[in-house]
């Protein structure tokens, strides 16, 4: 599956460069964010649903995951999706063989919020600590 096929964005839009990396946005937004995103974590962790909670931060429509932070209705930057390692293994984002190998670099879930960044170059993981 490619980072294409997650985003829904129609072609032309956000074509513009931004003068400052949208991650700094996002470390604003993870701020504000964070206590809720710890309060997920710790249901999903807790109701036994997954043990590698990952959060989807994205600025676009995306087809991961489930909305729990929007940020139309936050006036903020970005959304965040709730998902788990069991739906990216299942959609092929991260292939079953290297499933353990990412399972190795997951950090504590109690004390980081695996992050799978969107942005339009691109996504990659990043761990954030709780603030």
């Amino acid at each position: 599956m490619e980072i294409s096929d997650l985003i829904n964005q129609p072609d032309g839009e956000g074509a513009t460069p931004q003068k400052e990396s949208p991650l700094k946005s996002l470390e604003a937004d993870l701020k504000l964010y964070s206590e809720s995103i710890q309060e997920i974590a710790t249901e999903i962790l807790n109701e036994g649903l997954s043990e590698y909670p990952i959060f989807v931060a994205h600025q676009h429509e995306v087809s991961l995951g489930e909305l729990i932070l929007d940020k139309n209705d936050l006036n903020t930057q970005w959304s965040i999706q709730a998902s788990m390692l069991e739906e990216f293994v299942q959609k092929g984002i991260i292939h079953t063989e290297k499933k353990e190998r990412f399972i190795k670099q997951y950090k504590n879930p109690n004390e980081y919020m695996c992050l799978f960044v969107i942005v339009p170059e691109g996504a990659n993981f990043v761990f954030y600590p709780y603030i």
